[in-house]
């Protein structure tokens, strides 16, 4: 309302200001000899008090009830002013009741007011003698079917820029909120994301230092050279979860990520007398995009990460290799195995968490006593 309110407040009471000082303009020049001072007092008043009408009806809040109250009042003044008018300069106001009936009560009712007053006005006419022969007459009547037509037309146009603007700051408002939806799933789906490298990077290597420690400790008495190589495994072990932290915030850089480098490194970390890795990454170069690639190198530290601590494996064979649809990862182990539909804990949760964001799957192919096999895959392509 805010927006169309100001023009039509003072174009109503322009026009109310210019009949007034017409008719004064007239009885002050004399040529209005009929016009009496009641007259005159009742046309000014009527006038002043449709100005009042205009100031009360735009400085509250507009209700249908409201609105059709003040049209009532209106139409009430706009009648005692042109009973009162000699000179009948106020017959050009009446085309504002069908203009305001039709903004704030809808096209029906300002249609049907304009009708209204173009069957009075004819009604009228018929009753003067010789009215509908008399050229002047006929001139007012069709001057006030112009006028009709044209505030009519007016106003269908100020409502539709009025709804126009209105759907406008709906979409606008439903923009802002989805916006600030995907924002929030955004920051949350960061948020699952980092967690998921925590877990499975971090997570990983100080598994690692935990049992390299643990196994220092153990033959720090039996064997003082197995004990110090697996403390140096373990400063190993930190060192490559510096690293992969400076990759993560790498990661958030857009730096290079290359799948088989990574995987290189993070078997040659691992492998030692108790538990070897076998890897192969073959000769193809697959496009399974970044996103896919660190999907696939979770994957890979999640399964080596549980078949050495968990499934008490010697040995693990890692490969990778190109896909129907992209690339697949494969991690079989000679554990002792488990039941996957009975598996706690967030490692394979998070291993189809990452892969399902970017339309890939993984598969847990394991039973107890028989190892367990690993097989991941991402589409091409996946950024």
């Amino acid at each position: 309302m805010a927006l169309d309110a100001p023009p039509l407040r003072w174009m109503a009471s322009l026009l109310y200001v210019a009949v007034m000082l017409t008719g004064l303009y007239y009885v002050a020049a004399g040529l209005a000899p009929d016009w009496s001072g009641a007259e005159l007092a009742v046309f000014a008043g009527g006038l002043v008090a449709l100005l009042a009408v205009e100031q009360l009806d735009w400085r509250r809040p507009r209700t249908r009830h409201w609105a059709g109250s003040l049209l009532v009042v209106r139409i009430v003044l706009l009648e005692i002013v042109n009973s009162a008018d000699e000179a009948g300069f106020s017959r050009a106001l009446f085309v504002l009741v069908p203009f305001f009936a039709y903004l704030w009560l809808g096209r029906a009712t300002g249609i049907a007011l304009a009708v209204v007053y173009l069957l009075a006005a004819l009604i009228r006419a018929g009753t003067v003698t010789g009215g509908r022969t008399d050229p002047e007459v006929v001139s007012d009547l069709f001057m006030l079917f112009i006028g009709l037509v044209l505030v009519v037309s007016t106003a269908a146009v100020a409502a539709e820029q009025r709804r126009s603007r209105l759907r406008a700051e709906r979409l606008v408002t439903e923009l802002t909120a989805t916006q600030q939806r995907v924002a929030e799933l955004s920051a949350a789906s960061e948020r699952n994301r980092l967690a998921r490298d925590i877990h499975d990077s971090v997570g990983h290597h100080l598994t690692a230092v935990s049992v390299q420690l643990a196994k220092a400790e153990a033959f720090r008495e039996r064997d003082p050279e197995v004990a110090d190589r697996a403390v140096a495994d373990a400063r190993r072990a930190t060192g490559r979860a510096l690293r992969e932290v400076r990759e993560s915030v790498g990661a958030l850089r857009a730096e290079p990520f290359s799948l088989a480098a990574s995987l290189f490194a993070l078997v040659d970390g691992l492998h030692d007398a108790d538990f070897r890795v076998v890897l192969d990454v073959g000769d193809e170069e697959l496009d399974q995009g970044r996103a896919g690639s660190e999907a696939l190198y979770r994957v890979a530290q999640e399964a080596l990460t549980n078949a050495r601590r968990h499934a008490g494996a010697d040995l693990v064979r890692v490969a990778v290799r190109r896909g129907d649809d992209g690339a697949v990862l494969e991690v079989e182990d000679n554990g002792q195995g488990f039941t996957p539909d009975t598996a706690v804990g967030g490692g394979l949760s998070g291993m189809r968490e990452r892969l399902a964001v970017l339309g890939g799957s993984v598969r847990v192919e394991s039973r107890p006593g028989h190892g367990t096999r690993i097989v991941a895959s991402v589409p091409a392509g996946t950024r």
